[in-house]
């Protein structure tokens, strides 16, 4: 017992051996990297990129020019002149695609003037998973593999285009592939390289129906667009930055159920063949029209975007809009009717509005620096306005539903075992009413099954393993903004987040905890393997005293990270290493540095000797999901004469059951050991006697009850139906 002490008095020093490692890449590379304003946002690209990186051919550079941006390098030839040799263009400033961190990465793209990708680079990302655990060299060996493709290509991870994909980082890689593909394609559609068919003109159907406010939004002719104060890192006043509902106007329906039939009458006669209308009604703290037309005539907070050409709007385009005729029409501080004049705008097709808004970030202090964020609105006027309905659109897939389509197999397997487990559990009453304390197979054996399966199939192959870095995201998420496609990205560990929600809720955190969760069976596993090595009899509990004492210190590790995440994630992050699940699922012990594999070893090891060491001590997820637990609605049951009887504690390899008899539903993993001795008439105390008693009795054995009692035999007989006699 000695020993065991001295073995688990050696976490502190483990921990102490990782701050090392931990510390040494919290700054390199390009993770969370500083770029200057002038680089996302300044004429001169170039100035600030070295665009000769990913376009090595070219020796001057242009202003940023086109809508999206990009740059022209030009090369110098053998005769003195000057030739376009290609393109360079910021990721950031095509599209907006989040990787797993939520954050775009930051890449620059060159592409030369026959449509072939001449280099990648990445800026800037906010990859947790690259800043501990997957070096970033994994991320350099991903994007090497595009120089030489065409743009137009098909990408697909692992698919027919041959890109591998970054171990452990599946999600960051599906995303970079979307934002190198589709910017790489819109920049070359945009300068001529790659062609698309002409669209035909929108249509309109006769159909002239009058709406109310509620009609209209319903059937998607008006969208609304919220942007909290929160999401535009502006000052707190208790209203929406802005709350703006839109709708398309030159539809008959939509413009008379809007502006009324004259109102309606007077902006169509105004109209040129290529003009369209849009109205737009906002109320909030912020404003969508700015000052910036005041300055220089340009309604610089609202932008309309289809496919890659965006639509801006000057003083010129602006309709004042007196009054909303619509009935039900909310209150409104700003309103506007915005016109677009041009051929290549097409109603028939998908349209977003575009809202650029801002706010202090330090605090609204004068001097303070201005943080711009976009927000967006997608706009589909409804088939029921277009002779022949909506054309046939290949949207682009988001990167989380690739990820969903490319699993079905092992979804399907994943939710199987979920469903499974619940079942099994969900029968508990019959199965330990069926098994004994000697002989239990109808426990002991599907949850030996299961912890191989979680071990082997949940953890080392879908790296399906829940961790306490999610639960700090969520908080995140929940104090800033929510994206469901940051959580929907990896569809293992949504689901198994959506069956731990549930059954801590119904059961407690143990059916996950001490059946599925990957590393804590692997800690089962180790313990029956030293059993089966010899080392049964070197098998002990700590004392319960020291257990009661040491068991909190999970609670401590589980409230320091989510301090430390409210001040800084990526410090949490970092922290976060105390879970070993990263370095022995997602990345493998033998891609990390010594320290990590030997914290993970001497778990392990101290797990041979003792029964699940790291999740009674340390686990800062166990400590988070035994807070819920102790409101779940169904309990292990208990019998009077528990309060007295220590056969169970005795015997609970949890240490869950106290003197009383109580049992701590926070620690206990639900074994089921105290159950099958709570109905066996052979091991249990209160029981054992009583089935003596009727025997010395000579009185007849019955079953027994749900109360852990027996039930006399002519309580039976009494109970049951009167036979029918036969005639």
């Amino acid at each position: 017992m000695p020993v065991l002490r001295r073995l688990f008095a050696l976490f502190p020093f483990m921990l102490l051996l990782l701050a090392g490692p931990l510390s040494a890449p919290a700054r390199a590379g390009s993770y969370d990297a500083e770029l200057p304003a002038a680089l996302l946002h300044g004429p001169d690209l170039c100035a600030h990129a070295d665009c000769r990186a990913v376009l090595p051919r070219a020796s001057r550079f242009t202003q940023r020019k086109g809508s999206p941006q990009y740059v022209e390098g030009y090369a110098r030839a053998a005769d003195g002149s000057e030739q376009l040799a290609g393109y360079v263009f910021l990721s950031t400033d095509v599209v907006d695609i989040p990787a797993y961190s939520g954050k775009p990465v930051v890449t620059l793209v060159g592409m030369d003037r026959s449509g072939v990708i001449a280099g990648v680079r990445v800026l800037k990302h906010s990859e947790p998973i690259l800043l501990a655990g997957i070096p970033e060299s994994a991320l350099q060996r991903f994007i090497a593999q595009y120089p030489g493709r065409r743009a137009d290509a098909r990408f697909e991870i692992g698919g027919a285009s041959g890109l591998d994909a970054i171990s452990g980082a599946t999600v960051t890689a599906i995303a970079e592939n979307q934002v190198i593909a589709r910017s790489a394609y819109e920049i070359g559609r945009q300068v001529g390289i790659f062609t698309t068919a002409a669209r035909p003109p929108a249509r309109f159907t006769a159909l002239d129906e009058r709406l109310d406010w509620a009609a209209l939004a319903k059937e998607g002719s008006i969208a609304r667009l919220r942007v909290s104060e929160a999401e535009a890192g502006a000052l707190a006043s208790g209203q929406p930055y802005v709350d703006l509902q839109f709708g398309y106007l030159n539809a008959a329906s939509v413009g008379n159920s809007v502006l009324g039939e004259e109102g309606y009458r007077q902006l169509i006669a105004g109209l040129a063949q290529d003009e369209h209308a849009i109205f737009i009604v906002a109320h909030g703290s912020g404003s969508f029209k700015g000052s910036g037309f005041v300055r220089g005539g340009i309604y610089d907070r609202v932008q309309l975007r289809q496919d890659s050409r965006t639509y801006t709007f000057r003083d010129t385009d602006y309709l004042n809009l007196y009054s909303v005729r619509a009935a039900g029409a909310p209150a409104y501080r700003e309103s506007a009717i915005f016109i677009v004049r041009s051929a290549d705008f097409n109603p028939a097709w998908p349209w977003s509005l575009s809202l650029l808004a801002h706010g202090a970030s330090a605090g609204g202090k004068a001097g303070g620096k201005v943080d711009f964020k976009r927000f967006e609105q997608e706009y589909w006027l409804p088939a029921r306005y277009l002779e022949g309905g909506h054309p046939l659109v290949v949207e682009a897939q988001p990167a989380w539903r690739a990820i969903w389509a490319a699993r079905v197999p092992q979804l399907a397997a994943f939710c199987a075992l979920l469903a499974f487990t619940a079942l099994l559990y969900s029968q508990r009453d019959r199965l330990v009413r069926a098994s004994t304390r000697q002989h239990k197979p109808w426990i002991s054996v599907p949850r030996l099954a299961l912890w191989l399966a979680s071990a082997g199939f949940f953890g080392l192959y879908l790296k399906a393993q829940p961790s306490i870095t999610q639960v700090l995201t969520w908080v995140h998420s929940i104090l800033y903004q929510w994206k469901w496609e940051l959580f929907l990205s990896d569809p293992f560990i949504f689901l198994f987040w959506c069956f731990i929600a549930v059954t801590v809720l119904v059961w407690g955190r143990g059916l996950f905890c001490g059946w599925l969760c990957p590393f804590g069976s692997l800690q089962h596993l180790a313990l029956k393997l030293g059993k089966l090595v010899g080392l049964g009899r070197y098998q002990k509990l700590l004392p319960k005293r020291l257990h009661d004492r040491l068991k909190w210190l999970k609670y401590g590790v589980f409230f320091t990270l989510l301090a430390v995440s409210l001040w800084s994630m990526e410090n949490a992050e970092l922290l976060a290493e105390v879970e070993p699940f990263k370095t022995t699922f997602l990345v493998g012990i033998w891609q990390r540095s010594w320290p990590y594999g030997l914290f993970v070893g001497a778990i392990l090891g101290l797990a041979m000797f003792s029964e699940r060491p790291y999740c009674k001590y340390l686990c800062p997820l166990g400590a988070g999901l035994a807070l819920p637990g102790r409101f779940r609605l169904l309990g292990l049951k208990r019998k009077a004469e528990c309060t007295s009887c220590k056969a169970c504690a005795a015997g609970c390899g949890s240490h869950a059951i106290d003197a009383q008899g109580r049992i701590d539903q926070t620690e206990c993993m639900l074994c089921l050991d105290c159950m099958v001795m709570y109905y066996d008439d052979h091991a249990c105390p209160p029981l054992v006697r009583e089935r003596k008693q009727r025997e010395k009795a000579g009185l007849a054995l019955s079953r027994i009850d749900a109360g852990g009692h027996f039930i006399p035999l002519d309580s039976l007989r009494a109970s049951l139906p009167a036979r029918r006699s036969e005639p």
